[in-house]
């Protein structure tokens, strides 16, 4: 059927599976470097308390049929191999079948770690990868030219990534209906980068067109993604421009660019395919058909979703994370929260103790210290300290779990910080954490202090605790 495929994408393609491999090794490397402290035997979330209580089918993963730290880091490192030999190009050197098999493996493997991640891996772009990594191993290889049904869902996903965080946006803060989003939003976000500060400071009226802009392209420009060429390549492209500037501005983990490597499976390359494109075989097209009435079907939920005036953001309506409903920011803080960690070793603390604070890696701590760029490798304890600025109840689950482990000096743990004041031989005897109130200095306050951030106390967060009994305030 010469319809089911379009040459004319071949080197879109090659370039959205190597992207994309690439995307698949950052999150694999994250998983490897971080599970231990997070969700590992002594992690805070433990995998094993977690498959005692949530049946397979809720959460299907190869851990449910066996967990230990040493095989959860074999298949994390086993996805960072097989990551590698995509983004070099194996899949293309096997037959059809063996190919969609190798990008089979990743998924099947990233499925497993977020299904048991628990809150560390409850964010919309580990589901965007999941729903964009089935669709790949539906691709092909060299031995056929990319089908159009699957160029088609791709554009799906792309859709309804952009429109349902406009439609969120829209219908929530009314920030984003009065153009007055950005005021806040650089200086608030979960982790600025090291141009935030920067972004924040540009002027008003230029904030005003930003997220004007924003709406245009999430909310009109999607539509053109299924017009005809050149408009469709256009309309990808203006995607990629907005997206680089998102990660310019601050850290978002691989969210804009797993949408820019979507965009690139929109865009008509220069470059068409090798001169002689075999078709494709009859069972390819037969699995990639209904591959696809399956995923269209799995649509009703989150379209429901996203036509609802009752939307909701970042939900997977299925284990598999096949089709998910995506959006983000639908509300924008006013005012940035930061809980500082400290420690002490004074058997009896007071306010005039010698408490010693914990610096982590990407979240702001010391006013003076800039905000460096991490995207795409996700900080996940990081992202979840800002959410527990905004309440306690949304570190309710594991903040105890991470206080203990500061008291223990826990190996796996402190590698996930930037700097522990307490060498490793020598723990804390006590700890206690404080919410600070920060703010982004001025051009004049940046030049005296070299101070990018000002801070003043607001209470108490946890008060000073030691082994003895670890309890979270509420």
């Amino acid at each position: 059927m010469d319809w089911f495929i379009a040459p004319e994408y071949w080197w879109s393609r090659l370039v959205f599976q190597r992207a994309l491999a690439g995307l698949y090794l950052v999150a694999f490397l994250t998983a490897a470097l971080q599970f231990r402290a997070l969700i590992g035997e002594r992690g805070m979330l433990p995998v094993p308390r977690f498959v005692d209580r949530v049946r397979f089918r809720q959460a299907p993963s190869l851990f449910q049929l066996h967990y230990s730290d040493r095989f959860f880091a074999a298949c994390a490192w086993t996805g960072c191999g097989v990551s590698a030999a995509l983004i070099a190009g194996v899949d293309s050197q096997l037959p059809l079948w063996a190919g969609m098999l190798l990008w089979l493996v990743p998924w099947v493997l990233y499925l497993s770690i977020v299904n048991v991640g628990q809150t560390w891996y409850a964010f919309g772009w580990e589901s965007l990868l999941l729903e964009v990594g089935f669709l790949a191993v539906f691709l092909g290889n060299d031995d056929v030219a990319p089908p159009v049904v699957v160029l088609f869902l791709l554009r799906w996903i792309l859709f309804r990534v952009e429109f349902g965080a406009g439609l969120i946006k829209m219908r929530g803060d009314a920030c984003w209906r009065k153009l007055t989003c950005l005021y806040y939003h650089h200086e608030t976000q979960p982790m600025p980068g090291p141009l935030s500060w920067f972004f924040h400071h540009l002027p008003r009226p230029l904030h005003r067109v930003e997220v004007a802009a924003n709406h245009v392209t999430q909310l009109v420009v999607p539509v053109l993604l299924f017009t005809p060429q050149p408009v469709a390549t256009a309309a990808a492209s203006l995607m990629i421009v907005t997206q680089l500037w998102l990660v310019l501005s601050g850290n978002f983990a691989w969210l804009n660019w797993i949408t820019i490597v979507l965009a690139v499976s929109a865009l008509k390359l220069p470059a068409g395919a090798p001169s002689s494109v075999p078709g494709a075989p009859l069972w390819y097209e037969t699995v990639v058909l209904a591959v696809a009435a399956l995923l269209l079907a799995l649509s009703y939920h989150p379209v429901a979703n996203m036509i609802s005036r009752r939307q909701i953001m970042n939900r997977s309506f299925d284990p598999l994370h096949l089709v998910n409903t995506y959006g983000a920011f639908g509300s924008v803080s006013r005012i940035r929260y930061e809980v500082v960690v400290e420690g002490t070793y004074d058997a009896v603390p007071h306010e005039d103790s010698d408490w010693r604070e914990y610096e982590f890696k990407g979240k702001p701590g010391d006013p003076r210290h800039w905000p460096r760029q991490f995207a795409p490798y996700h900080l996940r304890l990081d992202w979840l300290m800002w959410f527990a600025a905004l309440s306690p109840s949304y570190a309710g689950p594991w903040f105890g779990a991470l206080v203990e482990r500061l008291l223990e000096n826990d190996r796996d743990t402190l590698r996930l910080l930037r700097r522990s004041p307490f060498p490793p031989d020598a723990p804390p005897r006590h700890v206690r954490a404080r919410l600070f109130r920060y703010e982004y200095t001025s051009w004049r306050e940046l030049r005296e202090t070299g101070a990018c951030w000002e801070r003043t106390y607001v209470r108490e967060y946890l008060p000073p605790t030691r082994l003895a009994g670890v309890a979270q305030k509420s």
